[in-house]
């Protein structure tokens, strides 16, 4: 599949370059707006099975999101209407606020006819997916949802307050970024969604990070936890330095924990890597997996996918950490010492060879 894009440096479009990166699929970005560019946008373009359009603008003056809104639509409908092999497939990211009597609901609906428009003119497919509230991780804090905000506040022991208690429909960005790739019917949306008032999300995540502060992983059984403990994960100062485990020591010799799960499947494995070799250099767009060094010395290197952005660090039997791997963060560990390494490993779901979410990519 060859893919077109806008607003591939934003949050949802990070989240829809990590989708298509498990399967090999490296989007062509487009911008718009100020910086874009009709000869690079019509390379993009040109022979994509399919355009997606997620770029906007939900911030500013009414003028400013009316006309944001409607320049990005126009520069994506021009492009599409003079490519010599245009997408078989256009498929919009909208709101549900497109039916609502406001500036940036009616800037949405407007952009969606624009491409709609261009869409026919081509003779592609128009597919419009109107999203609810999406969170996931590395969402900016007082932007773009309320869960990054809550995130945010929390893990910086702060405590959210609630201005306004109602009930949300909340999608996680990487269920939107399948929908919009292909990978999920639009039928499944409702499945996809959860139900939650502001209120029942703050107590969620404020108890998601009380039990994350002791090392503990809460129940996760669920989808909608998986995915709110997955958001909280990306803003917790554990991504960066690990969680100190409790050693206990006697004449026998020592003891540690590793892993306490609040609940649902698990699996744990165990790992001896020799000196100067190398494991992992893969992400997880879903899954929860924890590094222990038992014995020896390693070094864990956390690359943020699509960026240099790396997290370094040093580990040794001697004073065991555990290391929890960022979802959409490529992650290896590697024997710096001498001597075999032995290592334990915690996922939180059994593997499923037929959808593994192992993406291979170097951290």
């Amino acid at each position: 599949m060859n893919v077109a894009m806008t607003g591939g440096d934003g949050f949802l479009g990070w989240h829809v370059r990590c989708a298509l990166r498990e399967q090999n699929v490296v989007a062509g970005d487009i911008p718009v707006g100020s910086f874009f560019d009709a000869g690079q946008a019509r390379g993009a373009i040109d022979g994509a099975q399919r355009f997606i359009h997620l770029a906007g603008v939900n911030r500013g003056t009414d003028e400013e999101v009316a006309e944001g809104n409607r320049l990005f639509a126009e520069q994506a409908a021009g492009i599409l209407r003079t490519v010599d092999n245009p997408p078989a497939t256009v498929v919009y990211a909208n709101s549900i606020q497109s039916s609502l009597d406001n500036t940036y609901g009616k800037a949405k609906a407007e952009a969606s006819e624009i491409l709609r428009r261009a869409a026919d003119a081509i003779g592609a497919q128009f597919i419009d997916i109107s999203f609810p509230n999406l969170f996931g991780e590395h969402g900016r804090p007082f932007y773009n949802s309320v869960v990054a905000t809550f995130c945010h506040i929390l893990s910086e022991g702060g405590s959210p307050q609630v201005i306004e208690d109602r009930e949300l429909t909340l999608l996680h960005a990487q269920n939107a970024a399948d929908l919009l790739i292909g990978n999920a019917p639009l039928a499944t949306m409702d499945e996809l969604t959860a139900q939650e008032t502001v209120t029942g999300l703050r107590e969620r995540i404020a108890w998601m990070a009380a039990e994350y502060s002791y090392g503990e992983i809460p129940d996760v059984s669920t989808r909608f936890n998986r995915d709110l403990f997955n958001t909280y994960r990306s803003y917790a100062p554990t991504l960066t330095t690990g969680i100190p485990l409790t050693v206990h020591s006697d004449g026998r010799g020592t003891f540690f924990e590793i892993m306490r799960s609040g609940g649902g499947q698990s699996q744990s494995s165990f790992s001896v890597t020799n000196p100067g070799f190398r494991r992992g250099d893969h992400f997880h767009r879903r899954k929860i997996e924890r590094f222990v060094v038992l014995s020896g010395q390693a070094t864990m290197t956390l690359r943020k996918y699509g960026t240099e952005e790396r997290v370094f660090i040093d580990v040794t039997g001697d004073t065991p950490v555990a290391v929890d791997m960022p979802t959409m963060w490529t992650h290896a560990i590697t024997n710096t010492g001498n001597k075999p390494l032995y290592t334990a490993f915690w996922i939180n779901e059994l593997y499923d060879p037929t959808h593994p979410d192992t993406i291979p990519e170097v951290a």
